[in-house]
């Protein structure tokens, strides 16, 4: 498939003629030939949604409301077309890409939602005859940064709720899934949003770090979110912070899951085995570390090691519950944080490595703090197992990570559970569910390393909105001089 740059609604080849390739990680063919851009591109890009904003933010509500339940339904039509494009660039399996966009959909139609509840409100004020507002309104152009683990789902929700609130954006795609991440701006575009609205921009890898300066330090930009890991999450906020704008970062996790001496263990189980290995564990929230009371860990860890064991793994095309890791260097490095588990005497109940990027379910226990599984985000299809003595250490072990994003507790206690996870440094957290989950509506975002801001719902509002303090006063009132 051979993609441009959509910019101003049109489908355009980069300033310097340059393309990059994305390979299939599972065949080794080329999946995308996409155009590489750089910095004359970008601000092509800022430019046509600076052009676009005055339009779109005197759209009505209902009008913006009307295009994105129209896109919303056009996204859905083409779940083939996404799952055929999205196997192919990142090696997932069908099912995780038709949630993406399922989901996906739903924060359209979320976003559509919020457009009538941009509201403000009347202030009381001590001057007499004065009448004081807080308004919200569109900031103006707004750069999205999306990853390719979750493609449809976060490069949509880096997009829906700015275009609800009256800005325009330009989406910076990732260059695992370049065709993915184009697909989107195409389906908002075709249903009717202003040319500019919406703008896409591919790279090649090297130019990552050009092509994101540009967008960050381009004056017309006013605000920025940005998906992805901790580490170049640091870089992004730390170059918004030279130009004094604020950026919305959900990055890297670590999510312990905590199983109590009174949890229902197949319960806990299932939940466990569905955040660790949904989607080869390639999702933020993903459970990677699974801390058990002692006093039920033997039966946890054999029902679990077991249910591990029994999940098929293999070619995305065909019937499995694991697919393929995005390349081979991360299958290299999740297999060096297996080795080093067992090369200082963790225990590896099921699973293991190999020499493709399709590795199966594996499952570490007794992992203690001396380990690198331990503490790094593996961001592959391998838990960790800590055992525990009681509640306090518990929580000792769920809150000893640089990262806070997502969290659960098993136990039958339900206010038991709810006060642990009441003390657990996350800024989502589940009882009796598992560590990955996400609905339109809901405030999405984490602590620590994890970032900060919140996506979905209201708080998306505060994230893309500018409040401002607007009067209407006595042009006749008294003044002291």
């Amino acid at each position: 498939m051979d993609i441009g740059l959509l910019i101003g609604g049109t489908d355009t080849g980069a300033v310097s003629g340059a393309i990059f390739e994305r390979k299939d990680p599972v065949t080794g063919d080329v999946a995308t030939r996409a155009a590489a851009a750089k910095k004359a591109d970008v601000d092509k890009a800022v430019e046509a949604a600076a052009a676009a904003f005055p339009e779109w933010s005197e759209t009505g509500p209902n009008g913006r409301r009307a295009l994105l339940l129209k896109a919303a339904d056009a996204l859905e039509a083409r779940t083939d077309d996404f799952i055929e494009t999205c196997i192919a660039e990142t090696g997932a399996t069908g099912p995780w890409i038709g949630f993406n966009v399922m989901l996906a959909a739903g924060m359209l139609r979320e976003a559509a939602s919020m457009t009538t509840q941009i509201t403000g409100e009347v202030i009381p004020s001590d001057k007499p005859g004065t009448i004081s507002m807080a308004l919200r309104q569109p900031v103006g152009v707004i750069v999205g940064m999306a990853p390719w683990n979750a493609p449809v789902i976060l490069a949509t929700r880096a997009i829906a709720m700015p275009l609800a609130c009256g800005n325009t954006v330009v989406l910076k795609a990732s260059e695992l899934c370049p065709a993915t991440h184009r697909m989107i701006g195409e389906i908002l575009t075709d249903a009717g949003l202003p040319s500019g609205a919406v703008n896409v921009i591919t790279h090649a890898a090297d130019d990552a770090p050009e092509v994101v300066s540009a967008l960050i330090a381009h004056p017309k930009v006013k605000r920025l979110n940005f998906t992805g890991s901790t580490k170049v999450g640091r870089i992004v906020a730390e170059q918004a912070g030279r130009h004094l704008k604020p950026v919305l970062l959900e990055l890297g996790g670590k999510a312990p899951l905590i199983v109590l001496d009174d949890a229902d263990i197949d319960a806990a189980v299932n939940a466990a085995a569905f955040g660790a290995f949904m989607n080869q564990g390639q999702i933020c929230m993903s459970t990677e570390r699974i801390v058990v009371d002692e006093k039920v860990a033997d039966e946890f860890v054999e029902k679990f090691a077991a249910k591990a064991a029994s999940l098929p793994f293999g070619n995305p095309r065909e019937h499995v519950v694991l697919g393929s890791l995005v390349d081979r260097a991360h299958a290299e490095r999740v297999s060096d944080l297996i080795d080093d588990a067992v090369a200082q005497g963790a225990s590896l109940v099921t699973g293991g490595t190999n020499a493709s990027t399709i590795l199966p379910a594996s499952v570490l226990d007794h992992v203690n703090a001396n380990m690198r599984v331990y503490r790094d985000e593996s961001f592959g299809p391998v838990v960790s197992v800590v055992r525990v003595n009681g509640v306090d250490e518990a929580v000792a072990v769920a809150n000893d990570t640089e990262y806070g994003l997502a969290a659960a507790v098993f136990g039958r206690d339900v206010q038991r559970a709810l006060s642990v996870a009441r003390r657990i440094e996350s800024g989502i957290c589940h009882v009796n569910g598992p560590t990955v989950a996400d609905e339109a509506q809901m405030p999405f975002g984490g602590v620590k390393a994890s970032g900060y801001g919140r996506f979905g719902g209201k708080a998306a509002v505060d994230a893309f909105t500018e409040l401002r303090w607007i009067t209407i006063e006595d042009p006749g009132q008294h003044y002291p001089f």
